[in-house]
């Protein structure tokens, strides 16, 4: 760890924000709060889901909760297009790549001067019309979900791809996920894992009713829609529903179209400089791993 500043060098301004749902990141604030002011100052601590946040004089955002955690918080504070920290209290911790030893091992880089280790991660814009008129305009950092819903027959689906008319799809839905939520929900659908830098997104169908249908990439460029032709429910309550991040739920109904682009925007992600992408895969989701053999006594 480096020395501490004096008032000469101030570090970086730091906006914290705790997901008082998670008991430990709730003990750990106050120490957190402690050690950013060692390398800079904490602008505010606030609560994840508080209304409001500072407009400016911000330059990094530390998150304390877990993935969903960041994933919420990602999509609230895009248009802050400050860099985001998350700090895992949560499970996994596959986008939060910070726990509390990482952070304090690295804090003088992290909240002092030096330049910090950033992924930009792309950051789709999707909505919902309905007869001519829009009924959600929202975002995604990792996927949207088109899913099937109560009482889980099979629905149906027109693909178009930048305008083009592709197949119908039928089954239990369909997933359009970026390279960053390729490692979630599309993973476990079948989907492939797109590395970071890769300029793509991939379609990835929720147990097709054909074992012709597979997963595809697209360009990050392209713009999907989907025309719901068959659904479960009236589009008005339970029934086939439009999910983002699987957090952010919209009912659909026969007729609905759902665009799915790129945003303007990115999301920028603090890396931890110990680990690395890969080494994330292998030691967190057991990427190639080998099956356990049998030892030879």
């Amino acid at each position: 760890m480096g020395r501490a500043r004096g008032c000469a060098e101030m570090g970086r301004s730091v906006l914290l924000l705790v997901n008082r749902d998670k008991p430990e990141a709730d003990a750990a604030a106050q120490r957190i709060e402690e050690t950013i002011a060692k390398y800079g100052r904490v602008v505010a601590a606030i609560d994840t889901d508080a209304d409001d946040l500072p407009e400016s004089g911000v330059d990094l955002i530390v998150v304390l909760g877990g993935d969903g955690t960041l994933l919420s918080q990602s999509r609230r504070t895009a248009g802050m297009r400050v860099p985001l920290l998350g700090v895992n209290f949560g499970k996994l911790g596959f986008m939060a790549e910070f726990d509390e030893d990482a952070l304090t091992e690295q804090a003088s880089d992290l909240f002092g001067d030096a330049p910090l280790q950033v992924r930009e991660a792309a950051l789709l814009r999707v909505t919902v019309s309905r007869a001519g008129e829009e009924h959600l305009n929202g975002t995604a950092l990792n996927e949207a979900v088109v899913t099937a819903g109560p009482p889980y027959r099979m629905i149906e689906l027109c693909l178009r791809i930048d305008g083009r008319t592709g197949p119908i799809v039928s089954g239990d839905g369909l997933i359009v996920s970026t390279p960053l939520g390729s490692t979630a929900y599309t993973l476990s659908a079948g989907g492939p894992i797109i590395a970071p830098g890769v300029d793509a997104m991939a379609i990835t169908p929720i147990a097709a009713h054909t074992l012709a249908f597979r997963p595809i990439a697209v360009p990050g460029t392209s713009v999907v829609e989907l025309e719901l032709l068959r659904v479960n429910g009236d589009g008005r309550g339970p029934g086939t529903t439009l999910v983002l991040d699987g957090q952010v739920h919209e009912p659909l109904g026969v007729g609905d179209r759902v665009r799915i682009a790129r945003d303007a925007r990115t999301v920028r992600l603090v890396q931890n400089q110990k680990t690395g992408y890969w080494a994330t895969l292998t030691n967190k989701l057991n990427w190639a791993a080998r099956p356990a053999l049998r030892t030879r006594e």
